[in-house]
């Protein structure tokens, strides 16, 4: 039986004399020389439009800011500080004798004039010591003039006058402890001010150094302080202050005090202002602020919204220069009023930014606007 046989077909099948099999060689190799054409353009032909160029590169252009421009004019330093009102004087009255309340002659809140009677005590048993002190006073003078008129016949001893003089003595002093306690039987205010509290009441029992009553004196009252030790040279005695108290009101007072001793924890020294207070219309504890000037200096007069911050951290305002460029210019807080505050560090006239501060740094070329009349005064302010 005859075999069948496989040709052997290995390294028999060329194409390369069928017809296109050399083309795809000439489109590779045409690929790789436009390539390498187009990758060498921009080094053999440079560029012929430098107005594309121009177009393309960054915006270099000046930003546009609104400016106010503003003169340094002569400005109050004013030292403020927050404090609290005391009264002048404030004292206890005390009861310097027992006995039942009779009556009372003053209320709460009263104004009282000083010696001014407030209540008074039963003073029954008083009167009949003090009677009994002053029969006791008669005889004891009798005796010592007896004494002495025997003395002068020579009749009585040295010994017999200097008894009836000891008994006399004694006498007196019994009167007189009895008057002041007849005396103290009547409750008077020690000085002039205000029944600030009572608390007597008829019919009641009040002992020996009780306390019955509070009188405050107001007028002047006292406003108290604490300075930073820093400025407490620019402090002095009598040197005129404004108070602001916390109700509205607004007086004008002196410096009557300044500590000599820093306190231990804050560091800062008590101050007294005195302010008149007539019929002690302001009540003593009020808060308060204390506006002390401290000397003149030149500054501007702008809103704290114009306030930033430089690259360290230091307060400054940004202004134009002649050249129209940005600069930064550190200030410093003058004086603080509620409609706007002073500052200085700037120059005598300057031309502050104050719209587009926030998009523009020190040194950068800007075109600046300036802001009409009226918005220049809300700016200010």
């Amino acid at each position: 039986m005859a075999q069948d046989t496989q040709p052997d077909l290995a390294g028999k099948l060329t194409f390369d004399g069928d017809k296109g099999a050399g083309r795809s060689k000439w489109v590779a190799v045409f690929l790789a020389l436009l390539l390498i054409g187009w990758m060498g353009s921009g080094y053999i032909l440079p560029s012929q439009n430098p107005e594309n160029e121009t177009a393309t590169a960054p915006d270099k252009r000046a930003i546009t800011v609104a400016v106010m421009d503003s003169q340094a004019q002569d400005v109050q330093l004013v030292l403020s500080a927050e404090g609290q009102s005391e009264p002048d004087r404030a004292t206890d009255v005390q009861a310097e004798t027992e006995g039942q309340v009779i009556s009372v002659s003053a209320a709460r809140g009263d104004l009282v004039g000083a010696g001014q009677e407030i209540g008074r005590l039963d003073a029954a048993t008083i009167e009949a010591q003090l009677l009994q002190a002053q029969t006791q006073q008669a005889q004891a003078t009798r005796d010592l003039n007896n004494a002495l008129a025997l003395q002068e016949r020579g009749v009585a001893t040295e010994d017999r006058v200097s008894s009836a003089r000891a008994a006399k003595a004694a006498a007196d002093a019994a009167v007189t402890a009895a008057e002041e306690q007849l005396a103290n039987t009547i409750i008077r205010a020690p000085f002039a001010g205000r029944l600030n509290d009572l608390t007597l009441d008829e019919g009641e029992f009040v002992s020996n150094g009780s306390v019955v009553a509070e009188v405050i004196d107001n007028d002047p009252l006292t406003v108290v302080i604490q300075v930073p030790q820093q400025a407490l040279s620019r402090i002095q005695t009598g040197q005129s202050a404004t108070v602001d108290f916390i109700t509205g009101e607004q007086r004008s007072g002196v410096v009557s005090f300044i500590g000599a001793n820093a306190d231990q924890q804050t560091r800062t020294f008590r101050v007294e202002v005195t302010v008149d207070n007539p019929d002690s219309v302001m009540p003593a504890g009020l808060s308060a602020r204390i506006a002390l000037p401290t000397g003149e200096a030149r500054g501007h007069f702008i809103s704290p919204a114009i306030l930033s911050l430089g690259t360290n951290g230091e307060l400054g305002i940004k202004i134009v220069e002649d050249d129209n460029t940005v600069s930064f210019r550190p200030v410093a807080i003058a004086r603080a009023q509620t409609d706007g505050v002073w500052v200085t560090g700037l120059p005598e006239n300057a031309r502050i930014i104050t719209v587009g501060q926030g998009f523009v740094n020190a040194g950068d070329l800007v075109d600046p606007r300036p802001i009409a009349a009226d918005q220049n005064a809300e700016i200010a302010q």
